[in-house]
């Protein structure tokens, strides 16, 4: 019985009863010869593997890729791809992709169902009850990695990369399914838009390649990238095609000659189990170390290569000492990754000599174990517990990935997308430095780290309270980028804190994320105690505790439109409210009095009705002249009062209940006002208030301020900047606001800035 044969007999269960379930199942036209198509396109090792399960019974772990096969085919049949080809070719090409990396039959099984719970109404329940628990949990990883819509683009692709980080982190192999399902997307993309293949090709070799990379699944890293070079950079791409075109056949000639010199010289020392080749370099690699090194193509020295597998670590040195006992060595390119591996455990000498006809060359030697780990990284090494309860990686394995973990625990403490996904990118692409600890620890950091960027790494504490640095036992300064090799100490002190100039030398994202964190709360919990102190300067000390732990205290909080009290305290402290008119607030509700004057205070003339069909913007002052308070700046959504002004022809100024001015105007003066919220079909009125940012000194902060502001058409009447060496930047802004929710949202926003230290509102006398 051939696969189709079976294909076509198999039945779904309980899970479809008919055809026309299926087709509603996809929106995509059903192709005419469906089944005929994907005949001609299933490989040879499935056509085998569906033969096998039909001519003998198997277990069900031994046959749960021909069943899943099987399932595929069903749900998907008569839905296309942008190709026009049936949509089953791609699980069944993820699959083959995962094949060949050698993954487990229940990732293999996931890469053929990785799209099922997307596309189909099949649930991951159902997929639990066919196909067990380890390839349930591997499907919904891969189907919890869907966009979802976010307000902002940044926004969506940070979650994205939070969740996918996540998924990894609870099992790694889910990532490898999601990259066998984008790199087979990639070799199908001429099909897509130009400004699609554009887009993904930019995250494909910002993300996903450098993350393959971190992986070891070299393969996948290389044509990842060079797909992705095809469609954003089409003729540098063509150049380089061109380029390597033109030398091929005198690199061939060259490759030969070393490959006979270097046989014939290992044999004769009795080394004979050894593999030979030549080993092309991908064309963007190529590409990068040019623009990189700012070097011609013919002064790259690894474009041509030769790469020596031997069986032991032991011959991998002695292979390394007859090609530079025979081939003349170039000075500097000799790298030993066998005695200090890469973070993704890549392993291998490498080494550039001069050629038999005097063009560079470089020689890669490696074990078998070290090539295969090379290629297919993790998807070759780990090992799982197989069983259907749970597969995680074993204890030691999971030991070398931390900068997995790291970027985890980071993601709870980055609340602003850009940032994030910047820390991301960093901590994805080569590490470059590999430095030491006194105890003899290595740490990987990437080039141009400094002593503070190894502190951190240690521990944020060491960071926060690094006060100087030993390298190779003699005195640096925090700036110094660290060198291979070296052996770092932290000196730390207990009245020790970050500076805002290390901002400006520090590498990696985790260091700069933990020195902005340190700012914003040592600059908070600052104005929480001076809010405090103001507090006890007014009030006394004795109680004082109490008071601001009771609901009484919360409630005025409230009522000054605060969270809570510890907000509350630190408005009081950078001048957002006056202590005077907190103080008078919780004094007036002790009296058991409101806040507003009673109204039977109020003459009859300054106790105006509110008209609520008025289109007025503030209710009980129909037909009256009233102006804005300079000094408070009260915005609709915010307690107000009305203050008759002295002289007839002044009439009412609005300001804010809390403002310190209210207190000694006699109350025949006040007036009970609202702001009006029932306004429709009315043109959007704005108010000026003036905002102060305290943010670290950097270049742009004021553009990507402004753009925040933009964004929510705020339109700025003023900005300006201070700035002083070694000092946080203080920028005055008077914008033009609608309401209070606007001005929070605004202020939330430009808040979660990673340079952001404080965002206050300046509160005139």
């Amino acid at each position: 019985m051939t696969p189709m044969t079976l294909l076509a007999e198999v039945s779904v269960d309980r899970l479809v009863q008919t055809s026309d379930e299926v087709d509603q199942l996809g929106e995509s036209e059903r192709s005419p010869n469906f089944s005929v198509v994907v005949a001609e396109w299933i490989p040879d090792w499935l056509k085998c593997c569906l033969d096998n399960s039909q001519a003998q019974e198997s277990r069900e772990d031994e046959d749960i890729i021909c069943r899943a096969m099987k399932f595929a085919y069903r749900l998907h049949d008569g839905q296309c791809r942008a190709s026009g080809e049936p949509y089953i070719l791609h699980p069944i090409a993820v699959a083959g992709i995962l094949k060949d990396l050698g993954a487990s039959n229940a990732m293999i099984a996931a890469g053929f169902l990785h799209d099922v719970v997307e596309d189909t109404e099949v649930s991951c329940d159902q997929i639990e009850e066919m196909f067990g628990k380890e390839v349930r949990q591997l499907v919904e990883g891969v189907t919890k990695l869907s966009k979802l819509s976010f307000e902002s683009k940044t926004e969506s692709q940070a979650e994205n990369f939070r969740r996918m980080f996540l998924a990894m982190a609870q099992d790694i192999r889910v990532i490898i399914v999601k990259l066998a399902d984008r790199l087979h997307n990639m070799r199908t993309l001429e099909h897509l838009r130009p400004e699609k293949r554009v887009l993904i090709s930019r995250e494909t070799r910002e993300i996903f390649a450098p993350l393959a990379n971190r992986l070891g699944l070299g393969q996948i890293k290389w044509e990842l990238e060079d797909i992705a070079f095809k469609y954003i950079e089409p003729e540098q791409y063509q150049m380089m095609e061109s380029l390597v075109a033109e030398t091929r056949e005198s690199r061939q000639e060259q490759l030969v000659e070393v490959t006979k010199v270097l046989g014939d010289r290992l044999a004769s020392i009795g080394i004979e189990d050894v593999d030979i080749s030549g080993r092309p370099k991908h064309l963007y690699g190529i590409y990068r170390k040019m623009e990189r090194q700012k070097k011609q193509y013919n002064e790259i020295y690894d474009i041509q290569a030769v790469r020596v597998i031997v069986s032991s670590k032991e011959e991998c040195y002695r292979v390394l000492a007859i090609v530079h006992d025979h081939f003349c060595p170039i000075p500097g390119r000799f790298k030993d990754y066998i005695g200090l591996p890469k973070p993704n455990r890549y392993q291998s000498l490498h080494t550039a000599v001069i050629g038999p006809k005097g063009q560079p060359v470089e020689v890669q030697i490696r074990t078998w174990e070290m090539h295969h780990i090379a290629d297919y990284g993790i998807a070759a090494h780990w090992k799982y517990k197989e069983s259907n309860s749970t597969s995680k990686p074993l204890k030691g394995d999971d030991q070398k990935f931390t900068w997995l973990r790291q970027l985890v625990e980071w993601q709870r403490e980055l609340n602003d997308p850009q940032e994030y996904l910047d820390s991301v990118k960093d901590d994805l692409f080569d590490s470059e430095v590999y430095v030491f600890s006194p105890k003899g620890d290595v740490y990987c950091l990437p080039r141009g780290a400094t002593p503070v960027d190894f502190a951190y790494r240690v521990h944020t504490e060491v960071g926060n309270h690094c006060s100087g640095a030993l390298v190779n036992n003699v005195m640096v300064t925090l700036q110094r980028p660290l060198k291979h090799g070296d052996i770092v100490t932290i000196l730390t002190q207990n009245n020790a804190h970050p500076s805002i100039d290390w901002i400006n030398f520090v590498a990696t994202s985790s260091a700069k994320s933990r020195i902005r964190q340190w700012f914003k709360r040592s600059r908070r919990d600052e104005n929480i105690t001076l809010g405090r102190n103001a507090l006890e300067r007014e009030l006394g000390k004795s109680g004082l505790e109490a008071l601001l732990k009771s609901d009484q205290m919360q409630k005025l909080a409230e009522r000054c439109n605060y969270h809570n009290v510890e907000d509350l305290l630190a408005g009081i402290g950078y001048g957002e409210t006056s202590v005077n008119a907190v103080v008078n607030k919780l004094r007036e509700h002790q009296h058991g009095e409101r806040h507003l004057p009673h109204v039977h205070k109020f003459e009859n003339r300054h106790e105006p009705a509110h008209n609520h069909n008025s289109k007025a913007p503030i209710l009980g002052l129909d037909g009256m002249v009233y102006s804005i308070a300079g000094c408070c700046k009260p915005l609709p959504g915010e307690p107000i009062t009305g203050v008759v002004a002295l002289g007839s022809n002044r009439g009412i100024t609005i300001h804010r209940n809390d403002c310190n001015n209210l207190v000694n105007i006699p109350s025949d003066r006040l007036l009970h006002v609202a702001w009006n919220q029932h306004k429709e079909n009315e043109q959007v009125v704005t108010y000026p208030i003036d905002i102060r940012v305290e943010t670290i000194d950097r270049v742009g902060v004021l553009r990507d301020i402004l753009t925040r502001l933009s964004d929510n058409k705020i339109n700025v009447r003023r900005a300006n900047v201070q700035t002083k060496t070694g000092k946080a930047a203080i920028i005055d802004l008077s914008i033009d606001i609608s309401d209070r929710h606007q001005f929070d949202r605004v202020c939330n926003q430009i808040n979660k800035m990673c340079d952001t230290l404080s965002v206050c509102r300046l509160i005139g006398e």
